[in-house]
């Protein structure tokens, strides 16, 4: 049987470049070579695209993405002339702007290439927090009290109840939040967030612990992860922002299973399928969402192609629940060839 060639995108021009290059090389770990021949792809965090031999080479070969539908591949420089590297699917292991936000989600449906995980509009709809709110607010799941900022816009910071939380809309892995105690922080956690997005969210602080479930699959056909359960000392979760993430975080403990009743675990799990739902998730997301003492569910946010690094929480989960990395894998791609 012929090997299914999948072009495997990592890295990209965002803040979470490092993070995409670890969860790469658990793929290259993970993927079955006798099923798959994988065609590397590196995107510099200045933009560049470049054909590699994986996440570890350093060096690469300019390569674009064919915008004619009839390629359906990557367009190869060699010697000043262009080859054709045709792939049946492509596997966008990339976080953050630019590659969970329905931009590389674009470029492939533009090129007609099979493609893993969330579509363009429900990785648009994720990405941007308030309006992700606004849909799930819809589906009957609770969320955060909160407000937007645009460019320009005065804020009275008498006018909100602290502590609240500022972050960036349209970001990931906790860059740019702050969370605010009084007032006279709040211009300055503004400032931080936008150096990140010029459009901010001010969300009230929920109080309960944080949970989260990984969902595999399309449709009605959902698996569900172990509930995973994240206690802090003190400060905000930053697991990727760690100097060495891989030995543990300085302020925070991820437990799976979560330390929660059964009923409150088949909650989480349940609010999250419909979550995921809701926004038109597909192949694989995380849901992160807060349990709160009365045992109501509200959400946080939805990370649409999670870390699937060595520390990560979403292989971590599919694992408790006896899915391996290299199942996750298939399954995706498999999902992704069907569309």
């Amino acid at each position: 049987m012929d090997r299914i060639t999948v072009g495997i995108l990592f890295g990209g021009a965002s803040e979470e470049h490092p993070i995409s290059i670890k969860s790469a090389r658990e793929v290259a770990k993970n993927l079955d070579p006798d099923r798959y021949e994988p065609v590397w792809v590196k995107i510099t965090e200045a933009g560049a695209w470049l054909l590699c031999d994986g996440p570890d080479d350093e060096g690469g070969q300019p390569v674009a993405l064919s915008p004619d539908r009839g390629v359906r591949g990557l367009l190869v420089l060699r010697d000043w002339r262009y080859e054709v590297l045709k792939l049946d699917v492509v596997l966008p292991v990339l976080h953050g702007k630019l590659g969970e936000d329905g931009a590389v989600q674009g470029l492939l449906e533009l090129s007609s290439i099979p493609y893993a995980g969330c579509d363009v509009q429900s990785s648009a709809l994720c990405m941007d927090k308030s309006l992700a709110y606004a849909v799930v607010r819809g589906a009957g799941v609770a969320t955060p009290g909160f407000q937007v900022v645009l460019p320009g816009q005065d804020i009275d910071p008498d006018r909100l109840t602290y502590p609240v939380f500022v972050k960036p809309a349209r970001s990931g892995s906790s860059f740019g939040v702050s969370k605010v105690a009084g007032k006279d922080e709040l211009l300055d956690a503004v400032k931080v967030a936008r150096q990140y997005d010029s459009k901010v969210l001010i969300e009230e602080a929920v109080v309960g612990s944080e949970v989260g479930c990984a969902i595999l699959g399309d449709g009605h056909d959902l698996v569900a992860g172990e509930v995973d359960q994240i206690t802090l000392s003190h400060g905000l979760f930053r697991i990727h922002q760690e100097d060495n993430p891989e030995s543990g975080s300085d302020n925070s403990t991820v437990t799976v299973p979560a330390d929660i009743p059964p009923a409150s675990r088949a909650l989480v799990q349940a609010t999250a399928k419909t979550v995921y739902r809701a926004l038109g998730c597909r192949g694989l997301s995380r849901v992160d969402m807060f349990l709160k003492d009365d045992a109501t569910v509200v959400l946080n946010e939805v990370n649409t192609f999670p870390g699937l690094t060595s520390y990560s929480r979403y292989p971590r989960m599919m694992a408790a629940a006896g899915i391996s990395l290299a199942e996750v894998l298939d399954r995706v791609i498999e999902l992704g060839r069907a569309r």
